[in-house]
């Protein structure tokens, strides 16, 4: 495998960005390499500037979910951008993707874009905030949430990898605004909202943890959460960043059936470009500006580019629902030759992931417990058979729809032919 290029050039943009990367992980830090460089992707496969071929399963951390360049979706945006590529003014794109976002999930009844699944977070908690006069909100340990003060705490992802607890630069003050909670765990989130019910805006959690890798909700979690959130009247905040039209057309929240009072999008909603979202009750979203009182404003929020890649995405999805039973049975195919070779498993739909440890994981501390040097040697050995995994235990495999079958049978047989020493328990 050459890297010549790509060593290169990390050389060169360590001078330049703080760890040669725009974000962490990309660093390759914990799996002891550096990164490769990518000149273009093309349905399931990536292609470096040294010419090495990929199958790729981090679709670019999520929002790949047709495969890279789907031709519908780059004809799109060929098509929009020809009329100009932004405007900070209203476009008829915009409005057309809240409908069908509407139409898709239930719980949706007014929605706001914005750029990032960060933005989206910060400002549904703001709202939850404005909306209940209450300043506190519960969040889990290991899921992440985006990079916004007061939510960088045991974050889970980058965090875990990079071994960070928490991040410099905030407030002590403002993080004791957050309380924490473990995922997976009724009692801890009881014995908070006994104690600081009164005071609690929102409990905000990943329906599907996927940030300490991927961790299933327990039977009778989401709906806890639900009812402990109405009984003391807080709102309860799903971040479907990762899981919203991933898990199916209406998220995890028509996966498992529970509906949030506020939901955030990212990822698979915007196609491929910066583009998210957050959106819930009327009466709630009702409260930001300038219909209400709760401020938030973004120069490149509603992107037509944006949108119009997101709309082409989500028409394909909600015309093609079958492609959910496809990448599920796919991913259940790579989980059975993980399963092969001793190695525990969680998936949800077309999200897994391996681990290296003997117990069960379902919270950040079980998680917490992987071996990561194993995974750094699983990393390399899948990388060097042309196969990129995320480079780091605490990340997603993501599925698409893209992924056929001389993908998936060159993928389970590199597994299944993986060295002992690397997936002994």
């Amino acid at each position: 495998m050459k890297d010549t290029n790509s060593q290169t050039l990390f050389e060169e943009a360590l001078d330049r960005i703080p760890g040669g990367v725009n974000s962490p992980v990309r660093a390759f830090g914990s799996v002891g390499r550096t990164p490769f460089f990518v000149d273009k992707a093309k349905g399931p496969y990536l292609y470096d500037v040294d010419g090495n071929c990929y199958i790729d399963y981090v679709c670019s951390w999520g929002p790949g979910i047709l495969g890279h360049a789907h031709p519908k979706v780059v004809e799109a945006v060929k098509a929009i951008s020809e009329k100009g590529l932004t405007f900070g003014a209203p476009t008829k794109g915009e409005v057309e993707l809240a409908h069908l976002v509407e139409d898709l999930v239930p719980s949706i009844e007014m929605l706001r874009l914005v750029s990032s699944g960060t933005e989206a977070v910060m400002s549904a908690v703001r709202l939850a905030r404005g909306y209940t006069g209450r300043e506190k909100i519960i969040k889990f340990e290991g899921c992440y949430h985006g990079h916004s003060d007061g939510l960088l705490v045991k974050a889970g992802s980058g965090l875990m990898t990079e071994s960070i607890p928490d991040s410099a630069g905030i407030p002590e003050g403002y993080a004791r605004t957050t309380l924490l909670a473990e995922y997976n765990n009724c009692e801890s989130v009881k014995r908070l909202m006994e104690e600081e019910g009164h005071d609690v805006a929102a409990i905000i959690v990943e329906p599907v943890a996927a940030n300490m890798g991927v961790v299933p909700p327990e039977k009778g979690f989401l709906e806890f959460l639900r009812q402990i959130t109405l009984k003391y009247g807080a709102l309860l905040i799903f971040d479907e960043v990762i899981t919203g039209f991933r898990l199916g057309i209406g998220g995890a929240q028509e996966y498992y059936q529970v509906r949030p009072d506020l939901t955030t999008f990212g990822k698979i909603i915007g196609g491929g470009m910066p583009l998210a979202a957050y959106g819930g009750r009327k009466d709630i979203m009702s409260c930001v500006a300038p219909k209400g009182a709760v401020y938030q404003a973004g120069t490149l929020s509603g992107n037509p580019l944006s949108v119009a890649a997101g709309l082409e995405t989500l028409k394909i999805l909600a015309d093609n629902t079958q492609i959910y039973t496809q990448i599920d049975k796919a991913a259940g195919r790579i989980e059975e030759a993980y399963q092969k070779k001793g190695i525990r498993v969680n998936r949800v739909g077309s999200l897994l992931n391996p681990f290296f440890t003997q117990e069960p994981v379902k919270d950040y501390q079980s998680a917490k417990r992987a071996d990561t040097r194993k995974f750094a040697d699983y990393f390399g050995y899948m990388l060097e058979n042309g196969i990129y995994v995320a480079p780091s235990q605490f990340e997603a495999m993501f599925v698409s729809g893209a992924h056929g079958e001389e993908e998936l049978s060159r993928t389970c047989r590199v597994i299944e032919e993986m060295p002992e020493e690397f997936c002994a328990k």
